[in-house]
């Protein structure tokens, strides 16, 4: 159960990540750092495989920024002319997704973006 949580957690984070054009060496350098790092929150407290995604999510998007390679995913579903990225929401729920905060919109699920 934590071995498939974890790949389908990787899975839908590659999928946003190619998305954006992020599907880089280095962001996926980072998705497989975060995720054997959570392999250990996971077996800590399984029950929070559920909620697992929405946590890798969260800390590649902070590493990515961290890290110089950008903020990621870029907002490109409001009217908003400055430069900001999507937000996880909610910050620990099994049905973690991408939303602007500044419009108030809920953009596609974590994995889904198009």
């Amino acid at each position: 159960m934590i071995d498939e949580a974890l790949l389908n957690a990787r899975a839908m984070v590659l999928h946003d990540l190619n998305v954006a054009g992020q599907d880089v060496a280095a962001c996926i350098d980072v998705l497989d750092a975060v995720v054997a790092e959570r392999r250990w929150w996971v077996e800590q407290w399984p029950e929070g495989a559920d909620y697992v995604a929405g946590q890798i999510t969260q800390d590649v998007q902070e590493r990515l920024l961290d890290a110089g390679l950008g903020r990621w995913p870029l907002c490109r579903s409001c009217d908003e002319t400055e430069v900001h990225e999507l937000n996880v929401s909610p910050e620990l729920g099994s049905n973690a997704a991408w939303v602007c905060e500044r419009a108030g919109i809920h953009v596609a699920d974590v994995g889904e973006l198009r």
